[in-house]
């Protein structure tokens, strides 16, 4: 007999909307699997092999590096849109950049959504952006849950979440006790906002009454909605790619807080980071944010990426050939900075 409860229905749980939901996303899920699943949709935990990892890549000494985070008010732009198929992206790139930030290579990726009312196919389309988001790290979406939460959010809406698991040789393991004065600090570009700093961005356009259809000249003829909505960029293989040439001596990735909180992460004690400003290719978003909203040039470097979605550290030798790596796999990479000598965290000259 089919599981099915008429008592839980009328309570606003419709539990055969979460088998639809499951059916529709197979497809996805099936897109992400890696070597090492070993284990199928529908179980109560998602199985992975480590030892098929290690020997493909010739791990010794195997650390596990976990990362979770969600996709944030971002989300009321996508309610607004009625678009879902983007912000699986952001969820899984605010994980695995993170973790490649260690150096490790992510595995495993699982969601959670939880959701006012069962709808299958939006949690389908919602999935789809998720596994997009692994196929585009190499992990596998080995798992998730799906909550339906009545009258705890309006049936509408809906919070996603992930959580990321990576492996990296101990060996391998970036330090950034190896940072020294004169290295050079290197800018990957973000893709737009990213997944940070939305409750200002709702508040600076007025986001519930703004015109998110339009095309906007300050945004190259794209709509506001349109650039809002652009995915997290992730950096995970031109990053692995460059960790197999380069001693990369680290990595931040450029999150909430802006340079300002993120890039010091990076940083030893008695070492500071020097930003040339001219260098930063600023998108016109954040201009538009910062125009519009009378925001400080150091409010919005101490909340956005501002056009850099990850900054890595490199000796001065090194800084070519790196530079080099990172634009043969996508990234149109430039120097941003120099790592100099004091406590001063960043320094925007």
């Amino acid at each position: 007999m089919k599981s099915y409860s008429e008592a839980y229905k009328n309570a606003g749980v419709d539990i055969t909307a979460g088998y639809a939901a499951v059916e529709l996303m197979k497809r996805h899920i099936a897109r992400t699997v890696v070597d090492g699943v070993c284990d199928k949709i529908g179980g109560f935990g998602g199985i992975f092999d480590l030892g098929v990892v290690m020997e493909k890549y010739g791990i010794r000494h195997p650390l596990l590096v976990s990362g979770t985070d969600g996709v944030g008010t971002k989300l009321k732009i996508a309610f607004l849109m009625d678009k879902h198929d983007t912000v699986g992206i952001d969820c899984v790139a605010m994980c695995v950049n993170d973790i490649i930030c260690c150096g490790a290579r992510p595995i495993v990726f699982l969601d959670y959504i939880a959701c006012g009312k069962n709808v299958p196919e939006k949690i389908a389309s919602i999935v789809s952006g998720v596994a997009e988001g692994c196929v585009q790290s190499a992990c596998a979406l080995v798992g998730g849950e799906t909550a339906e939460h009545p009258g705890l959010m309006p049936e509408d809406e809906y919070d996603l979440a992930g959580y990321a698991c990576g492996i990296v040789d101990r060996e391998c393991v970036i330090d950034k006790e190896n940072v020294r004065p004169g290295d050079v600090i290197l800018a990957l570009p973000s893709s737009g906002v990213h997944s940070n700093g939305f409750s200002l961005v709702r508040k600076v356009f007025d986001i519930e009454h703004a015109d998110l259809t339009s095309p906007v000249a300050a945004l190259g003829g794209k709509s506001l909605g349109e650039v809002l909505l652009t995915p997290t960029r992730i950096y995970v293989k031109p990053m692995l790619a460059l960790m197999e040439s380069v001693n990369v001596k680290a990595v931040s990735h450029i999150t909430g807080g802006g340079f300002y909180e993120n890039i010091p992460r990076s940083l030893p004690d008695g070492c500071s980071a020097r930003i040339e400003r001219a260098a930063v290719k600023v998108l016109p978003i954040f201009e538009l944010i910062a125009k519009t909203g009378g925001i400080s040039e150091r409010d919005m470097f101490n909340t956005y990426n501002m056009g850099v979605g990850m900054s890595v550290i490199v000796a001065k030798e090194d800084a070519d050939r790196a530079l080099s790596i990172l634009r043969a796999n996508g990234e149109d990479a430039y120097v941003m900075g120099e790592v100099v000598s004091g406590d001063d965290g960043v320094i925007l000259a």
